[in-house]
């Protein structure tokens, strides 16, 4: 079994974990989303039958621990044999969509709360991971969604995921977003995707164009991380909410006890 306080030392997200995620941090660089270049996907074409069998086998159907019990997600747990095995022995990419960050719970807990904010909207998930806040802005309501996520196996999971809140899978991006031509949406969520220097500088100048082009509402999931706390982006957030995280969620995530909601607005 591999030390967990490898993890906690050296990863973006102060976790508890050990096993596969060692992997993930030393293989990718410590880079949660490496955003490169992947085809958009209908959703029936992440339904590869032996990767769904294979993370249907190697993960756990779970409601505990969050701070959205409304929300079934297969997510790697203690559980799970891959959460306590060698990190090379998953044969996949690394599996950070299989955790339930709690930038994305915060934001998920407030689209749930205020179906206001997406009822009848375009919802645009960047780095959408588990899927979580863009299965909870359909279930809000949102007239359209898109999840974006550059790893296909996190489209896979995300298919899998609203098939298990019976809701009928919506578009998933698998490309780098940042690169695209922008796209008018009402409301963009992103969460826990300040972590690196670059990436956040990239994603503050493209939200910055979302809004003066489109008027777009941008909301903001995080726990507090040093690299969003220290970013310039601070002057110009608003405050939405703040929420107490869980105590399952606060031992798997070493410091981190609130994960905050925030609304941007440059």
């Amino acid at each position: 079994m591999a030390s967990s306080l490898g993890w906690r030392a050296c990863a973006p997200f102060p976790m508890n974990h050990c096993g596969v995620f060692l992997k993930a941090v030393r293989s990718n660089g410590l880079s949660l989303f490496p955003w490169g270049h992947s085809p958009w996907r209908g959703t029936r074409s992440f339904l590869d039958p032996e990767m769904k069998a294979f993370l249907e086998e190697n993960t756990e159907v779970t409601t505990s621990g969050s701070l959205t019990p409304e929300i079934q997600l297969r997510l790697l747990t203690p559980r799970c044999k891959f959460w306590w095995q060698k990190a090379d022995l998953w044969p996949y990419s690394e599996p950070y969509w299989a955790i339930y960050w709690p930038g994305g719970q915060a934001l998920s807990r407030y689209l749930l709360d205020n179906p206001g904010v997406v009822g009848g909207k375009s919802v645009l998930d960047i780095g959408s991971g588990c899927g979580a806040a863009a299965i909870a802005a359909k279930m809000s309501g949102a007239s359209r969604v898109l999840a974006n996520d550059i790893d296909p196996i996190a489209g896979m999971a995300i298919t899998l995921n609203c098939e298990l809140n019976q809701l009928d899978p919506f578009p998933i991006l698998t490309k780098n977003i940042l690169d695209l031509e922008q796209d008018k949406w009402d409301l963009i969520v992103l969460g826990d995707m300040f972590y690196e220097e670059d990436l956040a500088d990239s994603l503050h100048q493209w939200l910055k164009n979302c809004f003066w082009t489109h008027r777009t509402r941008v909301l903001i999931g995080d726990p507090g991380r040093p690299q969003f706390s220290g970013h310039s982006i601070q002057h110009q957030l608003h405050k939405v909410v703040e929420y107490s995280l869980p105590e399952p969620t606060r031992k798997e995530n070493n410091g981190l006890t609130t994960s905050t909601v925030w609304d941007f607005q440059p």
